[in-house]
């Protein structure tokens, strides 16, 4: 069976597809429930460490593999023909069959984006170990930039456990060797942390978080310290495009911060694929390399 899918590239990449919107599925529940599970963590260690009593009342959040889904707002548990990725949402047309609450449609677009992004890695990759440890980099990517849109945080959770993934890789020779992974991770994290300081010792503010350092270490980690000045540039192009058209539509407050971890992970996605096309693209533009 896994012969057949391999050898026909449309059923590849059909099936490919339909596996991103599972995994994509999977990934809403990790954006929503990993903060509160962190929150509730936190919390309960700075309690044992005061020898403070516990909140009274206070609920374990929702574990992500086990819980079942349910509704927020009247606790309708979601069943199993209510949570089939993308059609589920058509099918209720985006309310809770019991309540009929409107269902945010951030749900069938990180689905849909998931798919999407994974077709494009096979698409790139083939039926290769390289597609594979693609689709586990764009997950990490996706569920980061989720979180960190909510609550402006990237957790050691998933930015320690990509930088260790990377390293691994690296023995194998999956996307680069041993030694580029870890001059990658120390580049990575170094450069925005200089940045960081730099910025903080100019102006007195904090431009960004440790979070984006370790994710930028992890993305060294995966491609090495050579990409990840085309990173940095392009997720400081976005984030700038970004930031004006919001201020201009009025979407976000001039001084409000923006998080910066989902322009980070966009351009380290493109980087994936694209990077070594856009470096010779530009060395060949500007003269540096005959074409």
């Amino acid at each position: 069976m896994l012969s057949v899918l391999t050898e026909s590239t449309p059923l590849f990449l059909a099936g490919v597809f339909f596996f991103g919107l599972l995994v994509g599925s999977f990934l809403n529940v990790v954006i929503l429930r990993l903060p509160k599970r962190l929150e509730h963590d936190w919390r309960c260690q700075c309690e044992e460490l005061l020898e403070i009593q516990s909140s009274e009342g206070a609920e374990t959040p929702p574990d992500l593999v086990w819980s079942r889904s349910r509704c927020p707002s009247c606790g309708h548990a979601i069943r199993a023909h209510e949570n089939i990725p993308l059609l589920s949402y058509l099918f209720l047309r985006g309310r809770c069959s019991r309540c009929k609450t409107r269902i945010s449609p951030r749900y069938p677009v990180i689905e849909g984006l998931t798919g999407v992004l994974f077709l494009l890695v096979a698409w790139q990759f083939g039926a290769t170990g390289q597609t594979i440890a693609g689709f586990v980099l764009t997950a990490f990517l996706i569920a980061l930039s989720g979180i960190d849109l909510d609550h402006q945080l990237l957790p050691d959770n998933l930015t320690l456990p990509l930088v260790w993934i990377g390293l691994l890789l690296s023995l194998f020779g999956v996307f680069i060797g041993p030694a580029a992974s870890i001059v990658g991770v120390l580049v990575g994290y170094l450069s925005l942390w200089l940045i960081y300081h730099l910025f903080k010792l100019l102006t007195g503010k904090e431009g960004m978080g440790y979070g984006d350092f370790k994710l930028m270490g992890a993305l060294g980690a995966w491609m090495g310290w050579e990409m990840l000045p085309l990173v940095i540039l392009l997720s400081s192009l976005v984030g700038a495009v970004v930031g004006v058209a919001l201020l201009a539509l009025r979407r976000h407050q001039s001084g409000q911060p923006l998080p910066f971890g989902p322009f980070i992970a966009a351009a380290g996605w493109i980087a994936l694929l694209f990077g070594d096309r856009i470096v010779n693209w530009y060395l060949v533009s500007s003269g540096m390399l005959s074409p």
